[in-house]
């Protein structure tokens, strides 16, 4: 195994790239979220339980780790753009298979399949940072981020609209398409980086461990970002569940709507890109975490206030990308030539947090209703910024 020093990057970064890597982004990592203003429905299609239809999300979310896991580390090894087109295949497959699916089992195994194979914005993320100049990283990784979280937050829109008035697998025949037209910018328009590692998959793989045995600070931004993305998670999976009941009695295209509140934190992210490169990034997580605690504290008094629902989105949202693109300058800047290893191990663990959020809350909101929920929220946003707070005392994260 042997981690070569970089050389020439090849291709600069232009704005048509970047803009590319972006839309990318969020059209790929959409796929992961068009199922969760449309569990209720999915509940009523299969006569199931709120319960057991939210194991659809948590599926969802643990196939998208474990692609992380094995997927995302090629990019190191491999020419990164041939590895993506040849992902977008797999994906096109599991969303026509979940559009088709005759029954909840099939549904997710759909489900894992979708969120395995749509891990191609974590090859964007690095290969914007590769090809970025150092001054401008942050600024890089703040553009694809908002590529991909108002990705997140207006598939829910789409997919809440698109279900309440066509159904839910009308949903993943959309996105389907989608893909192929998105395949076919990326063949045409996506520069090719070629790899800086030497060595087997097998080293590749793990060379993981030797990263988390040896970067305290990879380890600390992973724990902060999947702690941040349970509450993520926990939110958005049980919301619609919420907007259903009294006196809401809302439906999924309600739902989907609050997605567009949130896309407000994704549209800052860029800005917070530049604040990155520029700020102590100890003092900016402090900030950006202790606004996902606040968050979770305003949802706990609007069990029955749509404005107070509202303020929590955006709370919740803006804090979580801003911590999430400070994690990734920090740990983008240790080892070039092993980006997307250590992209690997942070976003891993980040869905790892979102998969467990989305179960426990699910699970919380059967037993306890919202409050049950605010309880989960609390919890792990508190343990993110205490976490944030007695890790960092010992690390310089300028």
């Amino acid at each position: 195994m042997q981690d070569v020093k970089l050389k020439d990057p090849g291709p600069q970064l232009t704005k048509a790239n970047l803009w590319l890597m972006a839309a990318g982004s969020g059209l790929v990592v959409a796929n992961n979220y068009y199922n969760q203003p449309l569990l209720g429905k999915i509940a009523d299609s299969f006569h199931i339980s709120e319960a057991k239809a939210s194991s659809v999300a948590v599926l969802t979310q643990v196939g998208y780790a474990v692609g992380l896991l094995f997927i995302i580390p090629l990019g190191d090894m491999v020419r990164r753009k041939r590895l993506i087109l040849t992902d977008f295949v797999l994906i096109l497959f599991s969303l026509l298979m979940a559009a088709m699916a005759p029954n909840i089992h099939m549904l997710m195994v759909a489900s894992f399949l979708i969120g395995l194979t749509s891990v191609i914005p974590q090859l964007f993320v690095p290969m914007a940072a590769h090809l970025s100049k150092p001054e401008d990283r942050g600024k890089a990784i703040g553009t694809v981020m908002s590529g991909l979280l108002i990705g997140i937050l207006c598939s829910r829109t789409l997919s809440g609209i698109v279900g309440e008035y066509f159904g839910w697998r009308a949903m993943f025949f959309i996105a389907a398409g989608v893909m192929v037209v998105l395949w076919i910018a990326l063949l045409w328009l996506l520069p090719e980086v070629y790899p800086d590692y030497k060595g087997s998959y097998k080293e590749l793989m793990m060379s993981l461990v030797k990263y988390i045995k040896t970067e305290p600070s990879l380890r600390l931004a992973s724990v902060r970002g999947g702690l941040g993305f349970a509450g993520f998670g926990a939110f958005w999976t049980t919301l619609v569940f919420l907007l259903q009941e009294p006196p809401f009695n809302a439906g999924s295209d309600v739902a989907g709507a609050f997605g567009l509140i949130g896309a407000g934190g994704a549209l800052a992210a860029s800005v917070v890109g530049r604040i990155s490169d520029r700020m102590n990034k100890r003092r900016l997580i402090t900030i950006t975490t202790s606004m996902m605690l606040v968050a979770w504290i305003v949802f706990g008094f609007s069990a029955q206030s749509m404005a107070g629902l509202i303020v929590g989105v955006i709370l919740l949202d803006l804090g979580l990308q801003s911590t999430h693109i400070a994690n990734q300058t920090i740990i983008f800047a240790l080892h070039p030539a092993a980006r997307n290893r250590l992209n690997t191990v942070y976003m891993v663990s980040y869905f790892i947090g979102g998969a467990t959020g989305t179960f426990v809350a699910g699970q919380a909101w059967h037993l306890w209703k919202w409050d049950g929920v605010v309880g989960v929220g609390l919890v792990v946003s508190g343990l993110t910024l205490l976490i944030h707070l007695l890790g960092s005392s010992d690390q310089v994260e300028s």
